[in-house]
This record gives structure tokens, C-alpha cells and sequence, in this order.
């Protein structure tokens, strides 16, 4: 598996436009995307934090350089106060 964990810093007002187009992005059934998690940080009501897994590097990557995701993520900075900090990577465990 592989994936990313966003760090994000949500505009005041615009956490539940968020949550409606991160809930949107999971009906899509993109190949290969597998689950998202966010966290919504206790110390600082504006950070939250995404996580998104896919079945491999590859798909991920497909996502990722699609014109279609492209559009969803200038949807979503929109909504933040600057870019999301990514760190992508493989999954090395996992317990379901």
C-alpha cells in the first residue's frame, strides 16, 4: 500500500465544505484508493490532518497527475489558508 499524510490549516467557516468534498472524493471509487482518515488536531482548531491510502505507488501516482484530481485539490485549497504539507510514502503495516 501507499499514500500520503497531509498537514492542513483550514480557513474559519470552511471546515464542513471541506468534509463535504473530502466525503465526495470517496464516492468517486477511484482506482486503486483504498480509505482516508482526517484528524481534526485538539490544540489548534484550524489544523487538521489527511491521511489517504491507496492499493499501490502506482495508483496513487495515476491519481495524483490526473487533471481530475488536479481540480479536486484546487477545490480544496480554496478552502485552506495556504497548500497542504505531504509527506507520501509506503505502508510498511497495517492492522485491520
Amino acid at each position: 500500500m501507499y499514500g500520503t499524510v497531509a498537514r492542513m490549516r483550514v480557513k474559519p467557516g470552511a471546515e464542513d465544505q471541506l468534509m463535504g468534498q473530502l466525503r465526495e472524493f470517496q464516492s468517486l471509487h477511484v482506482p486503486g484508493f483504498k480509505n482516508s482518515l482526517v484528524y481534526h488536531m485538539d490544540n489548534d482548531s484550524q489544523e487538521y490532518y489527511l491521511v489517504v491510502i491507496f492499493e499501490s505507488k502506482e495508483a496513487y501516482w495515476n491519481n495524483a497527475k490526473s487533471a481530475e484530481q488536479d481540480a479536486r485539490y484546487q477545490q480544496m485549497v480554496a478552502l485552506l489558508e495556504g497548500p497542504p504539507d505531504w509527506h507520501d510514502g509506503e505502508i510498511i503495516y497495517s492492522v485491520e
